[in-house]
Protein backbone atom coordinates (compact mmCIF):
# COMPACT_ATOMS: atom_id res chain seq x y z
CA UNK A 1 0.00 0.00 0.00
CA UNK A 2 2.91 2.36 0.59
CA UNK A 3 3.61 2.48 -3.14
CA UNK A 4 0.22 4.11 -3.65
CA UNK A 5 0.85 6.85 -1.07
CA UNK A 6 3.54 9.51 -0.64
CA UNK A 7 5.96 8.47 2.11
CA UNK A 8 4.88 11.18 4.56
CA UNK A 9 1.19 10.42 4.05
CA UNK A 10 1.88 6.70 4.42
CA UNK A 11 3.42 7.31 7.85
CA UNK A 12 0.36 9.26 8.93
CA UNK A 13 -1.91 6.46 7.67
CA UNK A 14 -0.35 3.89 9.98
CA UNK A 15 2.81 2.07 11.03
CA UNK A 16 2.25 -1.14 9.03
CA UNK A 17 1.05 -2.05 5.56
CA UNK A 18 -2.15 -3.63 6.90
CA UNK A 19 -3.04 -0.57 8.99
CA UNK A 20 -2.41 1.66 5.97
CA UNK A 21 -4.60 -0.50 3.73
CA UNK A 22 -7.44 -0.35 6.21
CA UNK A 23 -6.91 3.38 6.68
CA UNK A 24 -7.31 3.92 2.93
CA UNK A 25 -10.47 1.82 3.08
CA UNK A 26 -11.72 3.98 5.96
CA UNK A 27 -11.12 7.17 3.98
CA UNK A 28 -12.98 5.79 0.95
CA UNK A 29 -15.91 4.49 3.00
CA UNK A 30 -16.30 7.75 4.91
CA UNK A 31 -15.91 9.71 1.67
CA UNK A 32 -18.97 7.94 0.29
CA UNK A 33 -20.94 8.23 3.54
CA UNK A 34 -20.01 11.89 3.90
CA UNK A 35 -21.25 12.79 0.43
CA UNK A 36 -24.74 11.51 1.17
CA UNK A 37 -24.92 12.63 4.81
CA UNK A 38 -24.09 16.19 3.81
CA UNK A 39 -26.62 16.30 1.00
CA UNK A 40 -29.32 14.05 2.48
CA UNK A 41 -31.49 16.78 4.02
CA UNK A 42 -31.78 18.61 0.70
CA UNK A 43 -32.18 15.36 -1.26
CA UNK A 44 -35.02 14.09 0.93
CA UNK A 45 -36.91 17.39 1.02
CA UNK A 46 -36.36 18.72 -2.51
CA UNK A 47 -36.02 15.53 -4.57
CA UNK A 48 -38.07 12.94 -2.65
CA UNK A 49 -40.54 15.61 -1.51
CA UNK A 50 -40.69 14.83 2.20
CA UNK A 51 -41.26 17.21 5.08
CA UNK A 52 -38.71 17.57 7.87
CA UNK A 53 -41.14 15.82 10.24
CA UNK A 54 -41.44 12.84 7.87
CA UNK A 55 -37.65 12.56 7.64
CA UNK A 56 -37.38 12.58 11.42
CA UNK A 57 -40.13 9.97 11.81
CA UNK A 58 -38.50 7.73 9.21
CA UNK A 59 -35.16 7.94 11.01
CA UNK A 60 -36.86 7.00 14.28
CA UNK A 61 -38.58 3.99 12.70
CA UNK A 62 -35.31 2.80 11.17
CA UNK A 63 -33.53 3.31 14.48
CA UNK A 64 -36.12 1.22 16.33
CA UNK A 65 -35.88 -1.66 13.82
CA UNK A 66 -32.10 -1.54 13.92
CA UNK A 67 -32.15 -1.65 17.71
CA UNK A 68 -34.28 -4.81 17.69
CA UNK A 69 -32.09 -6.60 15.14
CA UNK A 70 -28.58 -5.39 16.01
CA UNK A 71 -27.58 -8.53 17.91
CA UNK A 72 -28.94 -11.05 15.35
CA UNK A 73 -27.18 -9.09 12.61
CA UNK A 74 -23.95 -9.29 14.59
CA UNK A 75 -24.32 -13.06 14.81
CA UNK A 76 -24.27 -13.28 11.02
CA UNK A 77 -20.57 -12.42 10.87
CA UNK A 78 -19.81 -15.07 13.50
CA UNK A 79 -21.69 -17.64 11.43
CA UNK A 80 -20.34 -16.84 7.97
CA UNK A 81 -17.07 -15.02 8.68
CA UNK A 82 -16.42 -11.37 9.44
CA UNK A 83 -14.61 -10.52 6.22
CA UNK A 84 -17.18 -12.21 3.96
CA UNK A 85 -20.12 -10.49 5.67
CA UNK A 86 -18.31 -7.15 5.68
CA UNK A 87 -17.58 -7.38 1.96
CA UNK A 88 -21.05 -8.54 0.90
CA UNK A 89 -22.92 -6.09 3.11
CA UNK A 90 -20.67 -3.26 1.89
CA UNK A 91 -21.56 -4.13 -1.69
CA UNK A 92 -25.29 -4.34 -0.94
CA UNK A 93 -25.07 -1.05 0.97
CA UNK A 94 -23.54 0.62 -2.10
CA UNK A 95 -26.28 -0.68 -4.39
CA UNK A 96 -29.02 0.40 -1.98
CA UNK A 97 -28.01 4.03 -2.37
CA UNK A 98 -29.16 3.77 -5.98
CA UNK A 99 -32.59 2.82 -4.64
CA UNK A 100 -32.95 6.37 -3.34
CA UNK A 101 -33.50 7.41 -6.96
CA UNK A 102 -36.71 5.33 -6.93
CA UNK A 103 -38.04 6.74 -3.66
CA UNK A 104 -41.14 8.79 -4.37
CA UNK A 105 -42.90 9.16 -1.04
CA UNK A 106 -42.87 8.38 2.66
CA UNK A 107 -43.53 4.63 2.34
CA UNK A 108 -40.67 3.97 -0.08
CA UNK A 109 -38.44 6.31 1.94
CA UNK A 110 -39.01 4.27 5.11
CA UNK A 111 -38.58 0.96 3.28
CA UNK A 112 -35.25 1.92 1.73
CA UNK A 113 -34.05 3.54 4.94
CA UNK A 114 -34.85 0.52 7.12
CA UNK A 115 -33.14 -1.95 4.78
CA UNK A 116 -30.14 0.35 4.38
CA UNK A 117 -29.80 0.79 8.14
CA UNK A 118 -29.95 -2.96 8.70
CA UNK A 119 -27.32 -3.67 6.05
CA UNK A 120 -25.11 -0.90 7.42
CA UNK A 121 -25.44 -2.31 10.93
CA UNK A 122 -24.41 -5.78 9.73
CA UNK A 123 -21.49 -4.24 7.86
CA UNK A 124 -20.34 -2.26 10.89
CA UNK A 125 -20.49 -5.26 13.23
CA UNK A 126 -18.57 -7.43 10.76
CA UNK A 127 -16.01 -4.67 10.12
CA UNK A 128 -15.31 -4.18 13.82
CA UNK A 129 -15.11 -7.92 14.45
CA UNK A 130 -12.66 -8.25 11.55
CA UNK A 131 -10.46 -5.47 12.90
CA UNK A 132 -10.29 -7.03 16.35
CA UNK A 133 -9.55 -10.44 14.82
CA UNK A 134 -6.90 -9.40 12.31
CA UNK A 135 -4.65 -7.54 14.75
CA UNK A 136 -2.79 -8.90 17.76
CA UNK A 137 -3.97 -7.72 21.14
CA UNK A 138 -1.50 -4.88 21.60
CA UNK A 139 -2.39 -3.30 18.25
CA UNK A 140 -6.20 -3.39 18.36
CA UNK A 141 -6.87 -0.02 19.96
CA UNK A 142 -4.03 1.85 18.28
CA UNK A 143 -5.06 0.60 14.83
CA UNK A 144 -8.66 1.70 15.41
CA UNK A 145 -7.35 5.15 16.25
CA UNK A 146 -5.77 5.40 12.79
CA UNK A 147 -9.05 4.30 11.22
CA UNK A 148 -11.05 6.91 13.16
CA UNK A 149 -8.63 9.62 12.03
CA UNK A 150 -8.88 8.36 8.45
CA UNK A 151 -12.67 8.41 8.55
CA UNK A 152 -12.64 12.06 9.57
CA UNK A 153 -10.51 12.80 6.51
CA UNK A 154 -13.01 10.92 4.35
CA UNK A 155 -16.00 12.75 5.83
CA UNK A 156 -14.30 16.04 5.03
CA UNK A 157 -13.83 15.04 1.39
CA UNK A 158 -17.45 13.93 1.25
CA UNK A 159 -18.73 17.19 2.70
CA UNK A 160 -16.71 19.18 0.19
CA UNK A 161 -18.01 17.18 -2.79
CA UNK A 162 -21.60 17.37 -1.58
CA UNK A 163 -21.16 21.08 -0.91
CA UNK A 164 -20.25 21.62 -4.55
CA UNK A 165 -23.41 19.76 -5.61
CA UNK A 166 -25.60 21.71 -3.20
CA UNK A 167 -24.13 25.02 -4.33
CA UNK A 168 -25.58 24.47 -7.81
CA UNK A 169 -29.12 24.42 -6.33
CA UNK A 170 -30.00 22.14 -9.26
CA UNK A 171 -32.21 19.14 -8.48
CA UNK A 172 -30.62 17.22 -11.36
CA UNK A 173 -27.19 17.61 -9.81
CA UNK A 174 -28.48 16.83 -6.32
CA UNK A 175 -29.95 13.56 -7.66
CA UNK A 176 -26.38 12.53 -8.45
CA UNK A 177 -25.44 12.63 -4.75
CA UNK A 178 -26.58 9.03 -4.00
CA UNK A 179 -25.01 7.92 -7.30
CA UNK A 180 -21.65 9.33 -6.23
CA UNK A 181 -22.02 7.63 -2.85
CA UNK A 182 -22.87 4.30 -4.50
CA UNK A 183 -19.84 4.51 -6.80
CA UNK A 184 -17.49 5.26 -3.92
CA UNK A 185 -18.92 2.46 -1.80
CA UNK A 186 -18.59 -0.06 -4.64
CA UNK A 187 -14.88 0.78 -4.69
CA UNK A 188 -14.88 0.38 -0.93
CA UNK A 189 -16.40 -3.10 -1.21
CA UNK A 190 -13.69 -4.01 -3.74
CA UNK A 191 -11.02 -2.88 -1.26
CA UNK A 192 -12.62 -4.95 1.50
CA UNK A 193 -12.61 -8.02 -0.75
CA UNK A 194 -8.84 -7.65 -1.18
CA UNK A 195 -8.14 -7.59 2.55
CA UNK A 196 -6.32 -10.60 4.04
CA UNK A 197 -8.37 -13.36 5.58
CA UNK A 198 -8.74 -13.39 9.34
CA UNK A 199 -6.47 -15.69 11.29
CA UNK A 200 -7.11 -16.10 14.98
CA UNK A 201 -3.97 -15.39 16.95
CA UNK A 202 -2.20 -18.07 18.89
CA UNK A 203 -3.09 -16.45 22.20
CA UNK A 204 -6.75 -17.20 21.50
CA UNK A 205 -6.40 -20.77 20.24
CA UNK A 206 -7.10 -22.44 23.63
CA UNK A 207 -10.01 -20.05 24.14
CA UNK A 208 -11.77 -21.37 21.06
CA UNK A 209 -11.98 -24.89 22.54
CA UNK A 210 -13.37 -23.53 25.77
CA UNK A 211 -15.96 -21.56 23.85
CA UNK A 212 -17.12 -24.64 21.97
CA UNK A 213 -17.69 -26.34 25.32
CA UNK A 214 -19.52 -23.40 26.86
CA UNK A 215 -22.85 -24.04 25.15
CA UNK A 216 -25.52 -21.35 25.26
CA UNK A 217 -23.61 -19.51 27.97
CA UNK A 218 -21.53 -18.01 25.16
CA UNK A 219 -24.37 -15.73 24.09
CA UNK A 220 -23.42 -12.07 24.42
CA UNK A 221 -26.86 -11.31 25.84
CA UNK A 222 -26.18 -13.79 28.64
CA UNK A 223 -23.25 -11.62 29.64
CA UNK A 224 -25.49 -9.12 31.38
CA UNK A 225 -22.55 -7.13 32.70
CA UNK A 226 -21.34 -6.58 29.14
CA UNK A 227 -24.84 -5.43 28.15
CA UNK A 228 -24.81 -2.97 31.07
CA UNK A 229 -21.32 -1.84 30.09
CA UNK A 230 -22.50 -1.24 26.51
CA UNK A 231 -25.44 0.86 27.73
CA UNK A 232 -23.18 2.90 30.02
CA UNK A 233 -20.70 3.29 27.16
CA UNK A 234 -23.59 4.59 25.08
CA UNK A 235 -24.21 7.24 27.74
CA UNK A 236 -20.55 8.26 27.75
CA UNK A 237 -20.68 8.33 23.95
CA UNK A 238 -23.35 11.06 23.99
CA UNK A 239 -20.56 13.58 23.60
CA UNK A 240 -21.62 13.44 19.93
CA UNK A 241 -24.99 14.86 20.94
CA UNK A 242 -23.23 17.80 22.56
CA UNK A 243 -20.99 18.27 19.53
CA UNK A 244 -23.62 18.03 16.83
CA UNK A 245 -26.86 19.15 18.49
CA UNK A 246 -26.77 20.85 21.89
CA UNK A 247 -23.77 23.19 21.61
CA UNK A 248 -24.79 24.44 18.13
CA UNK A 249 -28.36 25.11 19.35
CA UNK A 250 -27.04 26.76 22.51
CA UNK A 251 -24.72 28.97 20.47
CA UNK A 252 -27.54 30.13 18.19
CA UNK A 253 -30.29 30.61 20.77
CA UNK A 254 -28.59 31.37 24.09
CA UNK A 255 -25.38 33.27 23.29
CA UNK A 256 -24.34 36.34 21.34
CA UNK A 257 -21.70 34.40 19.38
CA UNK A 258 -21.90 34.76 15.58
CA UNK A 259 -23.37 31.76 13.75
CA UNK A 260 -20.33 31.55 11.50
CA UNK A 261 -18.48 30.24 14.57
CA UNK A 262 -20.25 26.90 13.99
CA UNK A 263 -18.08 26.26 10.94
CA UNK A 264 -14.94 26.86 12.98
CA UNK A 265 -16.20 24.58 15.74
CA UNK A 266 -16.81 21.65 13.41
CA UNK A 267 -13.52 22.34 11.66
CA UNK A 268 -11.71 22.26 15.01
CA UNK A 269 -13.33 18.94 15.87
CA UNK A 270 -12.28 17.40 12.56
CA UNK A 271 -8.68 18.62 12.81
CA UNK A 272 -8.35 17.38 16.40
CA UNK A 273 -9.84 13.98 15.50
CA UNK A 274 -7.39 13.57 12.62
CA UNK A 275 -4.29 14.75 14.47
CA UNK A 276 -4.88 13.61 18.07
CA UNK A 277 -6.90 10.37 18.00
CA UNK A 278 -3.82 8.18 17.69
CA UNK A 279 -2.13 9.97 20.59
CA UNK A 280 -5.25 9.61 22.76
CA UNK A 281 -5.32 5.85 22.12
CA UNK A 282 -1.61 5.26 22.73
CA UNK A 283 -0.80 2.62 25.35
CA UNK A 284 -4.36 1.32 25.75
CA UNK A 285 -4.41 -2.47 25.82
CA UNK A 286 -5.89 -3.81 29.06
CA UNK A 287 -9.25 -3.33 30.74
CA UNK A 288 -7.58 -1.05 33.29
CA UNK A 289 -6.10 1.08 30.49
CA UNK A 290 -9.50 1.31 28.81
CA UNK A 291 -11.30 2.34 31.99
CA UNK A 292 -8.67 5.01 32.58
CA UNK A 293 -9.41 6.39 29.11
CA UNK A 294 -13.13 6.38 29.90
CA UNK A 295 -12.46 8.42 33.06
CA UNK A 296 -10.46 10.92 31.06
CA UNK A 297 -13.23 11.18 28.49
CA UNK A 298 -15.82 11.75 31.22
CA UNK A 299 -13.61 14.45 32.78
CA UNK A 300 -13.46 16.38 29.51
CA UNK A 301 -17.21 15.87 28.99
CA UNK A 302 -18.00 17.39 32.40
CA UNK A 303 -15.45 20.16 31.88
CA UNK A 304 -17.13 21.09 28.61
CA UNK A 305 -20.53 21.34 30.33
CA UNK A 306 -19.05 23.61 32.98
CA UNK A 307 -17.46 25.91 30.40
CA UNK A 308 -20.40 26.16 28.03
CA UNK A 309 -23.02 26.85 30.72
CA UNK A 310 -21.43 30.21 31.64
CA UNK A 311 -21.56 31.54 28.06
CA UNK A 312 -25.22 32.48 28.52
CA UNK A 313 -24.03 35.51 30.52
CA UNK A 314 -20.83 36.43 28.66
CA UNK A 315 -20.47 38.78 25.71
CA UNK A 316 -18.33 39.31 22.63
CA UNK A 317 -14.97 37.67 22.33
CA UNK A 318 -15.27 36.09 25.77
CA UNK A 319 -18.29 34.13 24.56
CA UNK A 320 -16.56 33.11 21.34
CA UNK A 321 -13.45 31.92 23.20
CA UNK A 322 -15.39 29.98 25.85
CA UNK A 323 -17.69 28.28 23.33
CA UNK A 324 -14.64 27.28 21.30
CA UNK A 325 -12.87 25.91 24.39
CA UNK A 326 -16.05 24.04 25.32
CA UNK A 327 -16.01 22.44 21.88
CA UNK A 328 -12.33 21.55 22.24
CA UNK A 329 -12.93 19.86 25.59
CA UNK A 330 -15.93 17.86 24.37
CA UNK A 331 -13.76 16.75 21.44
CA UNK A 332 -11.28 15.56 24.06
CA UNK A 333 -14.12 13.52 25.53
CA UNK A 334 -14.69 11.99 22.10
CA UNK A 335 -11.02 11.07 21.63
CA UNK A 336 -10.53 9.38 25.01
CA UNK A 337 -13.97 7.77 25.27
CA UNK A 338 -13.63 6.22 21.81
CA UNK A 339 -10.22 4.78 22.67
CA UNK A 340 -11.53 3.36 25.94
CA UNK A 341 -14.56 1.88 24.21
CA UNK A 342 -12.40 0.07 21.63
CA UNK A 343 -10.25 -1.34 24.41
CA UNK A 344 -13.21 -2.65 26.40
CA UNK A 345 -14.82 -4.19 23.31
CA UNK A 346 -11.57 -5.87 22.29
CA UNK A 347 -10.77 -7.23 25.75
CA UNK A 348 -14.24 -8.27 26.88
CA UNK A 349 -15.63 -9.94 23.74
CA UNK A 350 -15.53 -13.71 23.28
CA UNK A 351 -13.16 -14.39 20.36
CA UNK A 352 -15.68 -16.60 18.54
CA UNK A 353 -18.59 -14.22 19.17
CA UNK A 354 -17.06 -10.89 18.30
CA UNK A 355 -19.78 -10.05 15.78
CA UNK A 356 -22.52 -10.77 18.30
CA UNK A 357 -20.71 -8.73 20.95
CA UNK A 358 -20.40 -5.88 18.46
CA UNK A 359 -24.16 -6.10 18.01
CA UNK A 360 -24.62 -5.66 21.75
CA UNK A 361 -22.22 -2.72 21.71
CA UNK A 362 -24.33 -1.10 19.01
CA UNK A 363 -27.40 -1.47 21.24
CA UNK A 364 -25.73 0.82 23.75
CA UNK A 365 -24.79 3.34 21.09
CA UNK A 366 -28.30 3.28 19.60
CA UNK A 367 -29.92 3.87 22.99
CA UNK A 368 -27.73 6.93 23.48
CA UNK A 369 -28.81 8.38 20.15
CA UNK A 370 -32.50 7.83 21.00
CA UNK A 371 -32.90 9.61 24.33
CA UNK A 372 -29.97 12.00 24.59
CA UNK A 373 -30.81 14.56 21.85
CA UNK A 374 -34.25 15.34 23.24
CA UNK A 375 -33.26 15.20 26.92
CA UNK A 376 -30.00 17.13 26.65
CA UNK A 377 -31.56 19.79 24.45
CA UNK A 378 -34.47 20.23 26.86
CA UNK A 379 -32.20 20.38 29.91
CA UNK A 380 -29.85 22.94 28.38
CA UNK A 381 -32.49 25.15 26.77
CA UNK A 382 -35.12 25.03 29.51
CA UNK A 383 -33.06 24.70 32.68
CA UNK A 384 -29.99 26.63 31.59
CA UNK A 385 -27.04 26.24 33.98
CA UNK A 386 -28.88 23.70 36.13
CA UNK A 387 -29.59 21.65 33.02
CA UNK A 388 -25.92 21.58 32.05
CA UNK A 389 -25.09 20.38 35.58
CA UNK A 390 -27.66 17.58 35.26
CA UNK A 391 -26.07 16.51 31.95
CA UNK A 392 -22.67 16.47 33.66
CA UNK A 393 -24.15 14.45 36.53
CA UNK A 394 -25.54 11.83 34.13
CA UNK A 395 -22.06 11.42 32.62
CA UNK A 396 -20.40 11.15 36.05
CA UNK A 397 -22.81 8.41 37.13
CA UNK A 398 -22.15 6.47 33.91
CA UNK A 399 -18.38 6.87 34.34
CA UNK A 400 -18.58 5.49 37.88
CA UNK A 401 -20.84 2.56 37.05
CA UNK A 402 -18.97 1.40 33.97
CA UNK A 403 -16.06 0.26 36.15
CA UNK A 404 -17.94 -2.47 38.10
CA UNK A 405 -19.83 -3.41 34.92
CA UNK A 406 -16.58 -3.97 33.02
CA UNK A 407 -15.05 -5.97 35.85
CA UNK A 408 -18.20 -8.11 36.11
CA UNK A 409 -18.08 -8.72 32.35
CA UNK A 410 -14.45 -9.76 32.78
CA UNK A 411 -15.42 -12.21 35.52
CA UNK A 412 -18.15 -13.64 33.29
CA UNK A 413 -15.55 -14.50 30.66
CA UNK A 414 -13.30 -15.97 33.33
CA UNK A 415 -16.10 -18.30 34.42
CA UNK A 416 -16.39 -19.42 30.80
CA UNK A 417 -12.65 -20.01 30.70
CA UNK A 418 -12.11 -17.27 28.13
CA UNK A 419 -10.49 -14.48 30.12
CA UNK A 420 -8.07 -12.34 28.17
CA UNK A 421 -4.41 -13.21 28.78
CA UNK A 422 -2.14 -10.90 30.69
CA UNK A 423 0.05 -8.74 28.43
CA UNK A 424 3.41 -10.30 27.70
Amino acid sequence: MSRYLPERVARLAGPTSLVRRLSVQSVLSAFGDGVFLTGSAVFFTQVVGLSAAQVGLGLSIAGAVTFLLAVPLGKVSDRFGAKRVWMLSSLVEALLYLAWLLAGGFATFVAVLVVLQLVTTASRSARNAYRFDIFPREERVSSNAYFRAARNVGYTFGALLAGIALATNDDGVIRLVPVATAALLVLNAALVARMPSVVHHAEEAPLATALEEAGDRRSALRNRAYVAMAVLGGVLGTHQVLLNVVIPLWLVEETDAPRVLLAWLFGTNTVMAVLLQVAAARGITTVADSLRAQRRGAFFFVLSCGIVLVTHDTVGWVTILLVWIGHVTVTGAELFQSAGEWGLQAELSDPRRRGEYQGVSQLGYTLGTVWAPALYTWLAMEWGARGWLVIAGIVVVAAVLIHPAARAAERHLTRLGVAAPDPA
